[in-house]
């Protein structure tokens, strides 16, 4: 793994491009131009900002719903909690394309189901995926109903694990429902919580297939990721220029990782 890993960083110094495969030694050295070139790139920021509005918005949701979902299970039925946390993963193990494909037919313009089930009460449905008022927030919704399930999973296991004796002593001490949440259960996750967080936001950062399945992109960038426009620029044979902008992502990734070990850890 180290050869490919070093072979790329030194690319990310050089103007290599498809051309040069056949003579690498013809490469050319240009500093750190690519990483200038990268931030002074408007389609690049554009890309950008589109995944920080999906990762401020998806991370929080996913998490959020995911909690929530698992408060519900973990107090219900064992029966019951099986078969609705089977219900629940099942979107996360399909494979994201096959994903993709089905909701870009539910928030179809014309035949959607969506706008479908709109038009019948008399509404005109707008473009989920072809305006791009709403592009973006369509992806962030499906990734949201797709995430939840192994948010579910994580919490609870973590819930689980929270001896009962807490909650016991909690009741003898009249705490409500919500200060045993608050000071119970929500000290007791920290660890679980770090976990998500960081998962969550290291896949959701490089989100991908999403866009390239259901929107190409479009409408006019807003659903472009930093992930895309990197492969788009690897498609283009801008090898060095797409591994400037890898690094770039690959150091936003291990920033954020570390603020959210250095915020969410455990407090002695």
């Amino acid at each position: 793994m180290a050869g490919p890993i070093l072979v790329s960083f030194v690319t990310s110094f050089t103007d290599m491009r498809v051309t040069d495969i056949r003579s690498p030694f013809g490469v050319g050295f240009v500093g750190i131009d690519n990483y200038l070139d990268v931030f002074a790139d408007p389609t690049f920021r554009t890309a950008a900002r589109n995944t920080a509005i999906y990762v401020l918005f998806s991370v929080p949701l996913t998490i959020g719903i995911g909690l929530l979902v698992a408060l519900g299970l973990n107090e219900g039925t064992v029966r019951l909690r099986n078969v609705l946390r089977l219900g629940y993963f099942l979107p996360y193990v399909t494979s994201v394309v096959a994903i993709a494909v089905v909701w870009r037919i539910i928030l179809g313009t014309d035949a959607g189901l969506v706008n479908g089930m709109l038009d019948r009460f008399g509404f005109d449905g707008p473009g989920w995926l072809t305006d791009s008022r709403y592009a973006l927030w369509s992806i962030i919704l499906m990734t949201t109903w797709r995430g939840l399930g192994l948010q579910m999973i994580i919490f609870l296991a973590g819930l689980q694990a929270i001896p009962v004796q807490f909650y016991e002593a909690a009741a003898v001490d009249g705490a409500t429902r919500w200060q045993r949440f608050r000071y119970v259960t929500l000290p007791s996750l920290r660890p679980t919580l770090l976990f998500s967080t960081v998962v969550a936001s290291i896949g959701l950062l490089q989100f991908f297939e999403e866009p390239y399945v259901m929107t190409q992109g479009g409408p006019r960038d807003s659903t472009l990721s930093v992930a895309f426009h990197a492969f788009n620029q690897f498609s283009f044979g801008n090898y060095g220029y797409t591994a400037a902008i890898s690094y770039v992502l690959f150091v936003v990734i291990a920033g954020l990782t570390l603020l959210q070990f250095r915020i969410l850890r455990e407090r002695p």
